[in-house]
């Protein structure tokens, strides 16, 4: 069975970690380790963390806010095993995640990363939509033009030697995922497998604020200019043009029409079945 360290960067997430951790224990593959990282939270996450008893988890905190790249690439030199899977605070797994990710990396060693397809819920766990990548594959320009649903960052499981050669960088604030997808790419280095199933949580009520949205358009347009080949000046157009949008959807207080419009409405009776089986599997599911 192939060991997998599970990397879990947290910052004042108390009122979430616990599932979040409770999604980890419910694998069915459960060969792994647990890191829990702190970003210097103020509220009572570490205590959360440190209350693990569990010899597969390890807990760091150095009482600094260094953010989330800086602590992704932590993550990466801690592990210790050749597999790493990550995951956001917020969020859950479903209990078959790592084991369906693992199969992929496994049957396909050319294969470096493996993302899935999400399913959008509530703060308290109610299914808003689904979204997956319309292919299992993704080329550069798809990445840069952002077709599709894309990469999902936080349910990413790949082999530590790409992480090594791929560090993500620490002078972005936001968006890390995609100046990282684009630089790899562009070397030819980005050997990646979309699983167009749902196996991954998203939390995304509240979380899509102007600020955060307005943060990264302007990054996305650094990234425009300096990847971006014969399209770039339209690029750049379009994503001021996105700007513009958010910032009259925030006066109108209408930002909850861009969470709609990113998700697939769901008419599958089946899905809404496999969400609260899931979800009573990991609330279930006991922390030692």
């Amino acid at each position: 069975m192939t060991p997998v360290t599970i990397g879990l960067p947290f910052y004042n997430a108390e009122k979430y970690l616990a599932d979040a951790i409770r999604s980890v224990f419910a694998q069915t593959h459960q060969y792994w380790e647990l890191i829990l990282i702190d970003d210097g939270s103020t509220d009572g996450s570490l205590e959360i963390a440190k209350s693990v008893q569990d010899t597969r988890v390890r807990v760091y905190s150095d009482g600094e806010n260094k953010k989330l790249a800086t602590r992704l690439n932590e993550i990466v030199q801690l592990a210790k095993f050749d597999i790493i899977a990550r995951m956001d605070a917020d969020d859950l797994m479903s209990p078959t995640r790592i084991e369906k990710q693992l199969k992929i990396l496994e049957q396909y060693p050319e294969i470096d990363l493996v993302t899935t397809g999400l399913f959008s819920v509530t703060n308290d766990l109610k299914l808003i939509g689904v979204r997956w990548h319309y292919n299992t594959t993704i080329s550069f320009d798809e990445v840069l033009n952002k077709k599709g649903c894309g990469v999902v960052h936080a349910a990413i499981i790949g082999r530590k030697s790409w992480f090594t050669r791929n560090p993500y960088d620490t002078t972005l604030k936001i968006a890390q995922d995609y100046e990282l997808w684009l630089r790899a790419s562009s070397k030819n280095d980005f050997n990646i497998y979309l699983l167009q199933e749902p196996l991954y949580y998203y939390r995304e009520e509240n979380n899509a604020t102007s600020e955060k949205l307005l943060i990264a358009y302007k990054n996305e347009r650094q990234m425009y200019r300096k990847y971006g080949k014969r399209d770039k000046n339209k690029l750049v157009f379009k994503s001021h043009l996105k700007s513009f949008i958010i910032k009259i959807l925030k006066r109108i207080n209408q930002l909850e029409l861009l969470l709609k419009r990113r998700n697939s409405l769901i008419n599958n009776e089946d899905y809404y079945d496999k969400v609260r089986f899931e979800i009573e599997c990991i609330k279930s599911t006991k922390i030692e």
